[in-house]
């Protein structure tokens, strides 16, 4: 059985490129796709980059209880299918959540088994530094990122584990340190151990 891993922090704390990251040095494992309810855009193909749904799809997929998360953004659905994940963990492979810090805990609501892993940046000051970094922000813009930031690292103690992106290699290394360790816990090989006493029993 795969492990559920959830990479979550504050907008700016740098998740994607991490993800991506980590996904370049982890080939294996699985990055998982996002449903949408929003037009492709060009070159963005159906199952790779998001599962392109009508708004009564979406609202369906609602309704049976068929996704892990979701939101509406700028008019638009957004969210994770429980069904992709499942088939993906049940396969045997990982599978990466690269997620906003209120859907991660949604997700921990359906799925407290994933492993949440919280981004963190250097310093308050550091991540003020990449948001206004951007220059695509306004001031007002900029200050209420912040203070989301600062509600939002108040809910670390809802994750297992904290890594501070620093610098991408070492925040990557940590986070496969995270994932060796929890492939090697003993409650996941138990049941295999079962499995090996049950079949020498009847040999």
């Amino acid at each position: 059985m795969g492990l559920l891993i959830v990479l979550s922090g504050p907008a700016g704390v740098g998740k994607g490129t991490v993800c991506s990251a980590l996904r370049g040095k982890m080939p294996d494992i699985v990055y998982s796709v996002s449903a949408t309810t929003r037009q492709p855009r060009q070159g963005e193909v159906d199952g790779v980059n998001y599962f392109f749904k009508s708004k009564e799809q979406f609202q369906e997929m609602i309704a049976r209880d068929a996704l892990l998360e979701h939101a509406e953004y700028v008019g638009n659905y957004y969210g994770t299918p429980r069904d992709f994940v499942d088939r993906t963990l049940a396969s045997g492979k990982d599978i990466i959540l690269e997620i906003e810090v209120q859907g991660a805990l949604k997700v921990k609501e359906k799925f407290p088994e994933g492993i949440f892993i919280f981004l963190m940046p250097p310093s308050m000051e550091e991540l003020k530094q990449r948001i206004t970094g951007r220059g695509t922000e306004s001031q007002d813009t900029i200050n209420h990122r912040m203070n989301v930031a600062v509600e939002e690292m108040n809910l670390l103690r809802h994750y297992d584990y904290a890594v501070v992106n620093d610098q991408i290699d070492a925040a990557c290394h940590r986070i496969q340190s995270i994932i060796v360790a929890e492939h090697c816990r003993s409650e996941r090989v138990m049941p295999y151990l079962a499995e090996s006493q049950a079949a020498i029993e009847k040999a």
